[in-house]
């Protein structure tokens, strides 16, 4: 008798264990912030790469940011939310004092060339990337992403997501002040 009872709350047991373990997940999920993405990408070396320029302008490739700090910015003119940051690029390639590259994601060219044409381009360079394989390499999930490179070549911040006038503020700037002195 005792083993039938034991058989018949076995289910109750599982479930129960299963119902603790999602609210205990749910709970955890409160206190992080989702806005935020894990990179795996941070304090590693920025991926090797050679990209083709926008248009009749050079591209850049991995050596062109040795030796400095650079911010790497990926968009796309099919992109809304690049679109609303692309204000905000422009005034940190002001205030930053740091080159700032783009890189046209999995984009028709002709339409990168006509969106910098009409807002302008903050970038030094704009190398192009159709198919998306320096996106990978670097581990975006989309557009726009930032990332800063340090001297040394390694990614020491990544936003997935559009930039804002606190990020800038109270984030990239302060470390870019930071990695400029080291």
């Amino acid at each position: 008798m005792p083993l039938r009872r034991l058989l018949f709350l076995l289910p109750a047991a599982a479930f129960a264990g299963l119902l603790g373990y999602f609210v205990a997940a749910l709970l955890n999920a409160e206190r992080r912030d989702p806005s935020e993405l894990p990179s795996a990408m941070l304090d590693q070396p920025a991926p090797d790469f050679a990209l083709e320029g926008l248009g009749d302008k050079p591209g850049f490739a991995r050596g062109d940011l040795a030796g400095q700090v650079v911010l790497v910015n990926f968009f796309a003119s099919w992109c809304l939310p690049c679109k609303a940051e692309h204000p905000l690029l422009t005034r940190l390639a002001a205030a930053a004092g740091v080159p700032l590259y783009g890189v046209d994601y999995k984009d028709k060219p002709a339409d990168a060339e006509r969106f910098l044409g009409q807002y302008g381009s903050p970038f030094r360079a704009v190398g192009v990337d159709p198919g998306g394989r320096l996106g990978i390499d670097f581990g975006i999930t989309g557009v726009p992403e930032t990332f800063l490179i340090d001297k040394s070549g390694k990614i020491r911040f990544h936003r997935a997501q559009p930039l804002t006038p606190e990020a800038i503020d109270k984030e990239i700037l302060p470390l870019i002040r930071a990695l400029q002195q080291s």
